[in-house]
């Protein structure tokens, strides 16, 4: 445009209207991150606050306890973003929380393993066992999340879940790497235990071609 020709009155009206205009896409961003803001912080609180029925324990609590102390240090970036991102999600309360003490390991277990999930805990893979039932419980996390951790672990190692109403303590028996496709991992043992899966290698860079398979029997309080 010529600015010559035109009027200084309208070059002026054009100005404030690019100025006005300016101000609200200001304002607009303004609200949007402090909305977003504001609604990630409602529902960490949220999630902070959560408790179970005073007759289910004190998983509610260990949850947030973890919280607190979580270190992310092994982890991913990217798994460092999906956690955060899960933060601001609703979940049901979860069924457990596994511990390894050895490890410095404590991560919530909810029911099921879809990516929603797993971005935010460890799942229980459908068609195992829950805590405190007979057979297996299967439990899944990220390799680069939570998981990570299982690197470090041996045989003899104590692994410890509190359900909603009782604590179960299991002592690592074996160590697999197997196929994605090898569900026999997963098949009831003679006495309770647990089965802790992740994919492998830990450091791979893609999708993992490998399973890594911690197979822990159930043993009582004090015992091995």
């Amino acid at each position: 445009m010529d600015r010559s020709n035109v009027p200084v009155r309208y070059l002026r009206k054009l100005e404030k209207l690019f100025l006005v205009i300016g101000i609200i896409l200001l304002a607009v961003y303004g609200l949007s991150r402090l909305y977003t803001a504001g609604a990630s912080q409602i529902a960490l609180a949220r999630f902070k606050n959560a408790r179970l029925p005073a007759t289910t324990g004190s998983v509610g609590n260990r949850v947030t306890e973890s919280e607190e102390k979580l270190d992310f240090s092994l982890w991913s970036e990217k798994r460092i973003v999906a956690y955060r991102q899960a933060l601001t999600m609703n979940f049901d309360s979860p069924l457990a929380v596994l511990s390894i003490p050895k490890l410095r390991l404590e991560v919530p277990v909810f029911d099921g393993t879809d990516e929603l999930i797993l971005n935010r805990g460890a799942g229980r893979i459908k068609g195992t066992a829950r805590p405190g039932e007979p057979g297996n419980v299967g439990i899944a996390a990220h390799r680069d999340g939570f998981f990570r951790r299982l690197k470090d672990i041996q045989l003899g190692d104590r692994v410890e879940m509190q359900s909603v109403n009782r604590k179960f303590t299991y002592v690592v028996d074996d160590i697999q790497i197997v196929s994605p496709y090898d569900v026999q991992v997963l098949r009831p043992r003679p006495r309770p235990c647990l089965t802790l899966i992740t994919c492998y290698p830990f450091y791979f860079v893609g999708d993992a071609p490998q399973r890594y398979v911690v197979h822990a029997h159930e043993v009582e309080q004090g015992g091995v």
